[in-house]
């Protein structure tokens, strides 16, 4: 990544995060479709701690489990813990 500053590297890393986040949740979709094997609501909830917009995204546009509670809940508090660290480490960036 020479030429790229830690800002667009950021960037970079987390637009990657929100993807692999996006296609974790298809992947589980895809399974439960299926009847295969599924991935565990816990490793979906730590995923979305990290790429926490491409859950929201995948959970809206696949319509995966959006219905099932407490699973819901605990998702909408994983994506706000996600956008408060987004936010600091952009505060702290820029100050």
């Amino acid at each position: 990544m020479d030429g790229l500053t830690r800002v667009d590297q950021a960037l970079i890393v987390l637009a990657v995060l929100q993807v692999a986040v996006f296609g974790l949740f298809g992947f589980d979709k895809t399974q439960a479709r299926n009847g295969d094997w599924r991935v565990r609501e816990r490793t979906l909830l730590l995923a979305a701690l990290f790429g926490g917009i491409g859950a929201w995204f995948a959970q809206h546009l696949l319509r995966h489990k959006t219905r099932k509670e407490p699973f819901r809940t605990l998702l909408g508090a994983a994506v706000a813990v996600h956008l408060i660290a987004v936010a600091a480490g952009v505060w702290w960036v820029l100050n």
